[in-house]
């Protein structure tokens, strides 16, 4: 019984490739998460502005798209491995240019144009390792894979922010983004003892011809249109990270550690979600799972909005993540279901900016609507819209609504209704 309830380790065990990759991935992931609590950190501190907040985090998504957008093309026709490692060279060198900020510059016009370059790099490397993640398993240990891949993520989303708030309070920010440098450098290393993972014999050349291929392999194709779509309305209404700050400052009165601690939330019922996610496999109807996850995410936003608490808000937060942690579950094994291999890499792509992307349009809408109500409005606004979302989504798209293990890829083929 335990055994169908917690995650399943055996990719670690069987593969060693994907043991570095999972290895240096955390390690990373936790430099990431000290520097997404440390950009809007440093951005509040120098304007007060949420709305800053959410803009700052807004000029990181056409550079992040596009970097995806590239990153999937050049992933399907060469080398993932050496993908990552340049990709993650180049992500030392902007954690570098956060650092030397903090320390010397302390401009908000740097923070621009170094998060946006950062977000680039990220986006181009994303698929390359989400793609790299089939090629180092056995086919029936992808739910197992792409939770322990959620555990990944978790992990370093709950270390991150909490060690974030409390080296912020204590040594200021250019030690907080020196994490970032050394993770990076050591994520590096781990992807350098992999084995190359060369592309799919006949891949097509990257370029836009090869973006385009990609969409239009995406045309009637509904139910890997609802992976996207369902995830976008989730962080679109529903992710009021870029408010963080000034709920931290204004409603639950607390420091950068409380700061630290409302970014961990999430991450830490995620990290719950993710370590007990056996049952998922077991699950059929997996667009009605997503739905349900997504309806969850939304209420638990909502109570969020509504408490002025600090604990009771954390608790919202970290139920909010456990759902949203099943959804990515079901949803990257929906997605690596019903795409073939060489489509992988640019669908991934795709898949990658949604993710990326999504918070990133959420951190806008929320900071522009608290901009003009309050942030508590716009939380609980957001929350309530994405509920309402997922249900019209839902009604909208029956082939994702009614997708199970058993249907053909080739065979879903019908278009979303207008």
């Amino acid at each position: 019984m335990a055994s169908k309830l917690f995650v399943d380790v055996a990719p670690l065990r069987k593969s060693p490739d994907y043991r570095y990759l999972f290895i240096g991935q955390t390690i990373s992931v936790v430099g990431n998460s000290v520097t997404i609590v440390a950009i809007p950190f440093q951005t509040y501190q120098l304007t007060h502005s949420s709305l800053q907040v959410g803009l700052v985090s807004f000029a990181q998504l056409i550079p992040l798209v596009l970097g995806s957008l590239l990153g999937g093309a050049y992933g399907d026709a060469h080398d993932r491995r050496s993908i990552i490692m340049v990709a993650s060279l180049a992500s030392v060198i902007t954690a570098l240019g956060l650092t030397i900020n903090a320390a010397q510059l302390h401009s908000l016009a740097a923070i621009y144009v170094i998060s946006a370059a950062a977000a680039f790099f990220l986006g181009f490397a994303n698929p390359a390792r989400a793609s790299a993640i089939p090629m180092l398993i056995e086919p029936e240990d992808l739910v197992a894979a792409n939770s322990l891949n959620q555990m990944t993520f978790q992990i370093g989303s709950i270390i991150g922010p909490a060690l974030a708030g409390v080296i912020i309070a204590s040594a200021g920010l250019f030690w907080t983004y020196s994490i970032d440098t050394v993770t990076f450098l050591i994520y590096v290393f781990a992807t350098w003892m992999m084995k190359p993972l060369p592309p799919t014999p006949g891949a097509r050349r990257p370029g836009i011809g090869a973006i385009a291929e990609g969409f239009r392999f995406l045309k009637g194709r509904q139910i890997i249109q609802g992976i996207y779509i369902m995830d976008l309305d989730a962080m679109i209404f529903g992710a009021p990270v870029a408010l963080f700050p000034a709920l931290a400052a204004d409603v639950f009165k607390v420091g950068p550690t409380g700061l630290g601690l409302l970014y961990a939330a999430p991450a830490i019922g995620a990290f719950l979600g993710a370590g007990t996610t056996g049952w998922v496999a077991a699950v059929r109807r997996r667009g009605r799972g997503i739905v349900i996850a997504i309806i969850v995410w939304g209420l638990a936003i909502t109570a969020f909005g509504c408490t002025h608490w600090l604990v009771l808000g954390c608790v919202f937060l970290a139920v909010a993540g456990w759902a949203d942690v099943i959804s990515a579950v079901l949803r990257g094994t929906m997605l690596q279901r019903h795409v073939p291999d060489e489509f992988r890499g640019r669908l991934s792509s795709f898949q990658m900016a949604v993710v990326q992307g999504g918070p990133r349009l959420g951190n806008a809408e929320s900071g522009a609507v608290a901009s003009l109500s309050s942030p508590g409005f716009s939380v609980i606004s957001g929350g309530i819209a994405c509920v309402v979302g997922a249900l019209v989504l839902a009604r909208l798209m029956p082939h994702f609504w009614n997708e199970t293990p058993d249907d053909e890829p080739e065979e879903v083929t019908a278009q979303i209704e207008s």
